[in-house]
């Protein structure tokens, strides 16, 4: 565990980090998505690297997904790469995300616990 504060909504054990490459050159639109995805409760942090074009952000993924950045990312008219290596890492992080969710809302169990209803002590 680390010692960094994070925002609120946002649980480590759950929190990811997310690195994709954007086609835009419109600078005030890249400036006003991120400030609209950095409004986002479960989002962790936002940045953009201009050299690289590149947007990094980290968020729990039990609360949001990598579709409700790039729906933003959409709204101001934001181009993702549509590169073979993006694209591959857009459908992982969609994979990761959903796994995420359903492992935080699934009930653990074992088969090696004793029932309630039994008399035997342990």
């Amino acid at each position: 565990m680390s010692d960094r504060e994070h925002r609120l909504g946002v649980s480590e054990i759950n929190l990811v980090s997310r690195h994709l490459k954007l086609d835009s050159n419109d600078k005030t639109a890249i400036e006003a998505a991120v400030a609209d995805i950095d409004q986002l409760y479960g989002l962790d942090g936002v940045s953009y690297d201009e050299k690289k074009r590149m947007l990094h952000f980290s968020y729990d993924a039990s609360r949001i997904c990598i579709d409700c950045v790039e729906e933003i990312l959409n709204k101001h008219a934001v181009a993702i790469s549509h590169n073979l290596w993006n694209r591959f890492k857009e459908e992982h992080y969609r994979f990761v995300d959903q796994n995420v969710k359903d492992n935080a809302t699934h009930e653990p169990w074992s088969c090696h616990q004793t029932s309630p209803s039994s008399k035997r002590k342990p």
